[in-house]
């Protein structure tokens, strides 16, 4: 039973191409074996549904398909039933047909018949499934957490979910179970894992949806390192399952070395890192802040042209770029082949130094000239990747990024934010510089990055009220604002709470890259558009009147731009 794939008429033999989500199976019907079956088989048609009854038998040598599965054997049919028949679909059922997005987000039903989407739902399963696999034999629980909470607007916007019972009030969708994966440590339940929806109201792109998964895990007592533990024999088995090579093991960066050297904290090591060589080049940069070298093999010498549009790039930036080799070898002959030591630069590499062009800016100067200098890096291993093949898409680059800052300056709000979340606890030696030095308060948390994309975030959490009385006081919350957001955590914190810390992983963005796509919509099976939209349920939409009144809504026309 399946799909009918395409169907072929040789006058007295009809060849059908029957499809299920294991692949093509050919089916022959011969007219002088039974006419009635024949002309049904005459009368089917792309994607009619149908079932078939026959004989298995292997195809003649000259008949052999080898690029199927079943390229042997054909069925020989003796009765045939059309289950259902089909309008022509939108679109092909073919990989190789070019679809306007929209076309199969509205058809999705459709889309997700193509062979490379049945690839993509596939393969999510089959790590969903290796995940639960593996943390069942470490003897995690999976537990589910609530969907309908209170609001702590920290961060992206929440959904919100009107109550009927209490007039005025809202229920929120979760950003995460963060809040009551702490309570569950509380409880005694030391391994927590779930693979589970979590919703956020912000601005969609690419790798970003509104409702996403996330593999969310807790334990009780663990020290960083046995969090890696955890995780890094997982990612090699979700390597091993979409048949990719697994690392061997994953090297780890501080923060500020990642900054330093790639200009982000989420490196893609796959391109060379930047070197600083303001000590050998002091000239040539000023107010004590960075000048980068910024290294890309195998371009070959850049065009006029190509060395222009780079500048014009950097300039962008904030930076300003000395993108000759030469005339600099000219000018410092000594320095530049200390540079060239420094950062292994061959001839026939790309070769540039970047220096701020203005004034320092922001609370961590250096760091806006190294996340410039990072832009301007994977830019232009961007632009030349036809010339070095850098970006190999399997060339798995796994990296921890540890010892984060705990704090960032929100310059619209004029205050310190917590850098990953606020129950994010802090080095011990920098727990005294928590109010009177938060720019230095380094967090015990960790990044997993995969060649430029974050895959996860976690971090050894705050088990103390005192010390997450304090981070609370540094984010500038009174008591009675903390309190009101979170005090059923703060309270849960005074009986007992063990040190605890963990990790959430993106499923979607994991499967993504181990599919070979660019985009999580292409391995979720029913995503929103880039705007949010469900163009195959029409949603959002709007509702009766009548549901309104039932939760006290009204409706106010936002005044037209």
């Amino acid at each position: 039973m399946g799909w009918v794939h395409r169907r072929r008429d040789h006058g007295g033999v009809i060849f059908v191409d029957l499809r299920d989500r294991w692949g093509l199976t050919q089916v022959t019907v011969h007219e002088d074996a039974d006419a009635a079956v024949h002309i049904r088989a005459g009368e089917v048609r792309p994607e009619y549904v149908i079932a078939v009854e026959g004989k298995v038998t292997l195809r003649g040598p000259g008949a052999v398909n080898p690029n199927l599965a079943t390229g042997e054997v054909e069925i020989v049919a003796s009765k045939v039933w059309i289950l259902n028949e089909s309008r022509t679909p939108p679109f092909p059922i073919e990989d190789q047909v070019d679809v306007a997005e929209d076309a199969r987000l509205k058809y999705r039903y459709i889309d997700l018949r193509r062979p490379r989407m049945q690839r993509n739902i596939v393969l999510r399963s089959q790590i969903s499934f290796a995940v639960r696999e593996l943390l069942y034999s470490q003897g995690f629980l999976e537990i589910e957490t609530p969907f309908m909470t209170r609001s702590t607007p920290e961060g992206a916007r929440d959904y919100l979910v009107p109550s009927r019972v209490y007039p005025g009030t809202f229920y929120a969708l979760p950003q995460s179970p963060q809040i009551f994966k702490q309570i569950l440590m509380v409880s005694g339940f030391d391994k927590y894992f779930q693979i589970v929806r979590c919703f956020r109201d912000e601005d969609f792109r690419a790798d970003r949806q509104a409702e996403f998964t996330q593999i969310d895990l807790e334990m009780s007592f663990p020290q960083q390192e046995r969090v890696f533990e955890v995780v890094e024999p997982m990612v090699r088995r979700i390597c091993e399952v979409a048949g990719h090579q697994a690392p061997a093991e994953i090297p780890r960066l501080t923060y500020a070395e990642a900054m330093r050297s790639y200009g982000s904290d989420k490196p893609d090591r796959r391109v060379p890192p930047m070197h600083p060589v303001e000590d050998i080049l002091p000239e040539l940069t000023a107010h004590n802040l960075p000048l980068v070298a910024i290294h890309v093999p195998g371009t070959g010498a850049p065009s006029r042209k190509e060395r222009d549009e780079i500048k014009a790039v950097g300039q962008e930036r904030g930076l300003r770029v000395f993108d000759d080799p030469k005339r600099l070898e000219r000018d410092y002959p000594e320095q530049m082949a200390r540079v060239r030591e420094r950062t292994g630069a061959g001839e026939n590499d790309l070769l540039m130094l970047a220096a701020w062009a203005g004034e320092p800016k922001g609370q961590r100067p250096e760091e806006t000239v190294y996340q410039a200098c990072g832009f301007l890096r994977l830019h232009c291993a961007q632009k030349f990747n036809d010339r070095h093949k850098l970006l190999d898409p399997w060339n798995f680059q796994f990296l921890w990024v540890v010892d984060f800052p705990m704090f960032e300056w929100n310059d619209e709000e004029n205050r310190w934010t917590a850098a990953h979340h606020p129950f994010t606890s802090v080095h011990d030696e920098d727990l005294e510089k928590l109010v009177a030095d938060p720019a230095r308060c380094r967090a015990k948390s960790y990044d997993l990055v995969l060649n430029g994309t974050e895959l996860g975030s976690g971090s050894i959490r705050i088990h103390r009220r005192d010390v997450q009385s304090k981070v609370f006081s540094a984010l500038g919350f009174s008591l009675e604002e903390a309190h009101r957001r979170f005090g059923f955590l703060l309270d849960a914190l005074e009986y007992g709470a063990p040190p605890h810390g963990g990790i959430a992983l993106g499923l979607d963005r994991l499967v993504m890259i181990m599919a070979g796509e660019t985009s999580i919509r292409d391995v979720i099976p029913f995503p929103k558009t880039a705007r949010g939209a469900d163009l195959m349920c029409d949603a959002p939409s709007t509702v009766p009147e009548r549901q309104l009144k039932e939760l006290g809504l009204a409706l106010v026309r936002r005044p037209e731009k």
